[in-house]
């Protein structure tokens, strides 16, 4: 059977019922009682461009969660933070620190290719050494880290040399970065010598196939390439075909999935939550219409800068923000009351999760047009 014969007789999922299933995989559709540690592994990690999106993205997927629980793994070493997937900053296990970053490197390596300009004369291998003696022998700034490279090619562009240092290499955010309430410039080493053990072979990606539909399931093959930032996985699904199910969206893309996902019922009730920026939620998919209702798109994301973002039934409803002394909610349509009074709760469940003892309220701003 051809691949047009198979989607056009395989199920159909509609949006209510794919937003259901990924909340499922997400742990948004009821908290989890698992450690924060298994939580990352679970979720292939969770992007981190800033260091409080991942307190707030597990205060939203975990029952009793505390900042803590994610600084100990961190100060501990059993997690930690670096560019993987779509050249972005991730927390990850160690174990996932050392896999996934081999996994991408082709990615890494093409990024590289657009600051060649800057890079005339630089002997990339040559670079990765010296840069790896360098933030091996102590953890540096980016700037130090520059400062050295210079030193060896002077007419280089100097941000085409540090971008070549964070392609060539996997390196590591060290503490205290990264740790809730502690405060510290980013300074670099490598995953091997943070972790203090080597490299591991890059899984292949079959295994991050699966992984991925755990986390992000039931999805396309473009949607994982999104995530990934990566092309050519075609091949991988096609391998795990036998292994899989398959479904079709409302408008005919074949999805894939895990046979025994989750995959509630669209009427399943979905609490709401607030997630941090850049939540992977938003992000993991090319079709974000799960998640984003079409009259919202973009209303997120202004320039480079996300926001943080409001889940009512499932879907983004708003965005929300901290004030001196309030959580601030505004929606993007009128919320009934009782949606109001649900979100307010879950509000005051989020402040006394990652605030306690401080003195916040939860007030509805107008609704933002």
């Amino acid at each position: 059977m051809t691949t047009k014969a198979r989607t056009t007789t395989a199920p159909v999922l509609g949006t209510r019922a794919l937003n259901r299933a990924t909340l499922a995989r997400q742990l948004l559709l009821r908290r989890a009682s698992m450690s924060a540690e298994a939580a990352v592994a679970h979720l292939v990690g969770l992007q981190a461009q800033n260091v409080k999106p991942p307190y707030y993205a597990l205060a939203a997927r975990l029952d009793g969660f505390t900042p803590d629980d994610l600084s100990g793994p961190m100060a501990d070493r059993r997690v930690a933070r670096l560019v993987t997937m779509r050249s972005t900053i991730h927390t990850h296990t160690a174990d996932d620190c050392l896999t996934l970053r081999p996994l991408v490197q082709a990615a890494r390596d093409r990024e590289l290719r657009n600051f060649r300009d800057g890079l005339v004369g630089v002997d990339l291998d040559r670079l990765t050494v010296l840069a790896r003696e360098l933030v091996e022998a102590e953890p540096r700034t980016l700037g130090r880290l520059r400062e050295a490279l210079l030193a060896e090619w002077p007419d280089a562009d100097p941000q085409a040399l540090s971008v070549a240092a964070r392609c060539r290499l996997p390196l590591v955010q060290v503490t205290p970065r990264g740790l809730w309430g502690r405060s510290g410039q980013v300074t670099l080493t490598t995953a091997e010598h943070w972790l203090g053990r080597p490299a591991l072979p890059a899984p292949a990606p079959d295994d991050t196939v699966l992984r991925y539909l755990a986390a992000f399931g039931p999805a396309s093959v473009r949607d994982m390439q999104t995530w990934a930032g990566l092309t050519r996985l075609r091949d991988a699904f096609e391998r795990l075909r036998p292994r899989l199910v398959t479904f079709r969206s409302e408008d005919g893309t074949e999805l894939f999935d895990l046979p025994d996902a989750p995959r509630p019922d669209p009427g399943t009730p979905a609490p709401p939550r607030f997630l941090p920026e850049f939540d992977n939620l938003l992000l993991s998919h090319a079709d974000r219409t799960r998640v984003v209702p079409p009259a919202h798109k973009g209303r997120t994301w202004k320039k480079n800068q996300a926001y943080r973002v409001l889940l009512v039934d499932g879907f983004v409803a708003g965005l929300w923000k901290l004030d001196d002394d309030a959580l601030v909610v505004e929606p993007f349509d009128r919320l009934t009351e009782a949606h109001k009074d649900e979100v307010a709760a879950e509000g005051e469940r989020t402040l006394a999760t990652m605030h306690p003892g401080a003195a916040y309220d939860v007030r509805f701003g107008t609704v933002r047009e």
